[in-house]
């Protein structure tokens, strides 16, 4: 074990502004949740309806930019800076022309929520918080190549900055104009929508400025823009962005299809399904960290071909996912009944009965999320990996299988056909991520054994 724990300081050191970035992502959720509600659980149940849009237009978008970070990482171990250059430009051109995309097609679909058997009024709610929350999918996605860029150069800091500042303007926006304070309007859930577009759009800015002004980064903004699209590159970027855009939306669309079953169910379950949510949606941005460091150090072992060095890299890395995992865990375990109370006013009398139900729900959510937080983030680490090593097509093929021929039938069954309802739902989700994780390293284990 020795040989892994030698590797836990670099990878430590790599994955600590990612994590801290991919937190402050999570955050922006979080935040509006804990915030719109205490406006109360039909108010909450509407964000949880429009985000749950939001989050498959976020899986194409984040999904398809990690194609980015292989490819630069693979380019700067062999110190090719105009083929990291043409990468990086090019995908920033696929990913603002995704972002308009996502944002469209979620314009074109929000009639689909009055025909998703969700109550009238949160389908109400939701409309307008979704054309405002979609539309921040531009910049988001932009957001995105340049993190993917950064981080593909090892420089996994500077996207830190950017959430963490976008967050401070996330929160004090949310409070101001949820609530209508200093004057300005008492908006509600759309207060909070203004508040992640104008975060996300300053996030985009910071990056592009921050780069482009770097000493290390300046060979690579030469030329900027359209002129230097070049089909050869573009192809490459597609042909791994694609696979991995849909390797997330088979995860990301379960969780989904998990909100829709629980407002199927009612508004109390739904609003607890989106506070057990928000909570391991928190606590994965971890492993989503080290997933990061995963894709970068072993592309650059790719591009060196060291691939004795790529075993004791990636494997160290799975450790680490596995110890921290265990941590929350613990930690769901112990605070499941304390957690779900930070994000439902306790004290308004006319939503007791209410709020006491959703904050029950949640807390055995949570202890079926202290499970699958372990699958979780093995899956993902894995996956980073696995991008790394630029296989992408039959990791598709394996997550569709263990989300959508093992996890949704469960969550089906169980959640609409018995008793458990949106503890069902979630049992189902649970068998998904451990079939995905257990599918997912046995493909690993087959690649390396083919390159050793």
């Amino acid at each position: 074990m020795n040989k892994y724990f030698k590797e836990f300081r670099y990878n430590f050191k790599l994955a600590l502004p990612v994590i801290a970035g991919m937190v402050g992502h999570t955050l922006v959720s979080v935040v509006d949740n804990v915030i719109v509600g205490q406006l109360g659980s039909t108010e909450l149940a509407a964000v949880s309806l429009g985000n749950s849009f939001i989050f498959i237009g976020m899986s194409f978008g984040i999904g398809f930019s990690t194609a980015i970070t292989p490819i630069i990482a693979e380019y700067d171990a062999q110190r090719d800076t105009e083929k990291g250059r043409t990468a990086f430009q090019n995908g920033l051109i696929l990913c603002t022309i995704l972002g308009f995309a996502l944002f469209f097609f979620l314009f074109m679909a929000k009639p689909l929520l009055a025909y998703m058997n969700q109550p009238t009024e949160v389908v109400k709610l939701a409309r307008p918080f979704l054309d405002i929350v979609g539309f921040s999918l531009v910049p988001l996605v932009v957001f995105q190549a340049y993190k993917q860029f950064a981080d593909g150069m090892s420089e996994t800091s500077y996207s830190m900055y950017a959430t963490i500042i976008g967050n401070i303007i996330n929160i004090v926006l949310n409070i101001v104009l949820v609530f209508g304070l200093f004057g300005f309007p008492k908006l509600g859930i759309v207060g909070s929508a203004i508040g992640t577009l104008v975060a996300r759009i300053f996030m985009v800015l910071y990056m592009h400025y921050i780069l482009s002004k770097k000493e290390k980064f300046k060979p690579y903004f030469k030329a900027f823009g359209w002129q230097s699209f070049e089909r050869k590159m573009t192809k490459k970027i597609i042909e791994l962005g694609v696979p991995s855009s849909m390797q997330m939306f088979f995860e990301v669309a379960l969780f989904t299809v998990a909100i829709w079953l629980s407002g199927m169910i009612g508004t109390t379950s739904q609003a607890a399904n989106q506070i057990a949510l928000s909570l391991a949606s928190l606590t994965f941005m971890f492993a989503m960290g080290l997933s990061v460091t995963a894709m970068v150090r072993v592309a650059n072992q790719k591009g060196l071909e060291d691939y004795p060095k790529l075993n004791v890299v990636a494997h160290s890395i799975f450790l680490m996912a596995i110890l921290i995992e265990i941590v929350f865990a613990v930690v769901f375990m112990l605070f499941n009944e304390f957690l779900p109370k930070q994000f439902v006013n306790v004290e308004v009398a006319h939503q007791i009965k209410d709020t006491a139900e959703v904050v029950a729900i949640a807390s055995k959510l949570l202890l079926i999320a202290a499970f699958f937080q372990l699958f979780d983030g093995m899956q993902v680490v894995v996956l980073g990996a696995l991008r790394g090593m630029q296989d992408v097509k039959i990791p598709a093929v394996i997550t569709f299988i263990a989300y959508w021929v093992i996890g949704f039938p469960v969550s089906i069954y169980l959640g609409l056909f018995t008793s458990l309802k949106a503890v069902g739902i979630w049992f189902g989700l649970l068998a998904g991520l451990a079939a995905a994780a257990i599918l997912l390293y046995l493909r690993f284990k087959y690649l390396l054994r083919k390159r050793l």
